[in-house]
């Protein structure tokens, strides 16, 4: 399979994190809105989050081709957030997964790139089946999850975790 070098929207780009976005991963995964609904991932500095797409993202993106997608606003190169597809540990189907700085929530972002990945996902790997995941108090994650055409299935828990999160499936 050829890796995801490149995904275009109607105003976004999507390609993989790579070391040159380690001071963009940091500021994303020191949110307030990260840290409560994703959970911290002790990320102190560039240097660790250097470390964390070295580590987390780039395998994933040399064994599968696709990992977690920085997304760039054409229009002027910002970098707004992130989208991709997950392996998550102890879980045999993708999550699809995104998070925005919070100046560039609200303004369709998230919708467009996830719905875009889904595309290129049905085309690209039909072998996977994609899933959504998010904790049971994050209400805008849910809300676009279902926009995206999915529903809640279930409550899960991740293998050495107590708690429960919400698990969305394609309708």
């Amino acid at each position: 399979m050829r890796p995801v070098s490149l995904y275009e929207t109607e105003r976004l780009y999507l390609r993989p994190a790579g070391r040159e976005d380690a001071a963009f991963i940091y500021e994303l995964l020191n949110t307030p809105k990260w840290l409560e609904h994703i959970g911290d991932r002790n990320i102190t500095s560039i240097a660790k989050a250097e470390e964390y797409i070295v580590e987390k993202m780039l395998p994933q993106l040399e064994k599968l081709g696709f990992t977690n997608n920085v997304v760039i606003r054409k229009a002027d190169g910002a970098k707004l957030g992130t989208c991709g597809l997950n392996v998550r540990n102890g879980f045999s189907d993708l999550d699809i997964g995104f998070a925005f700085l919070p100046q560039y929530e609200q303004q369709g972002y998230g919708f467009e790139a996830a719905s875009g990945l889904l595309r290129f996902a049905k085309a690209e790997i039909p072998q996977f089946k994609i899933t959504g995941i998010t904790s049971k108090q994050n209400f805008a994650s849910q809300k676009l999850l279902e926009k995206l055409g999915m529903q809640c299935a279930e409550e899960i828990s991740f293998p050495g975790e107590e708690e429960k999160v919400l698990l969305f499936r394609l309708r």
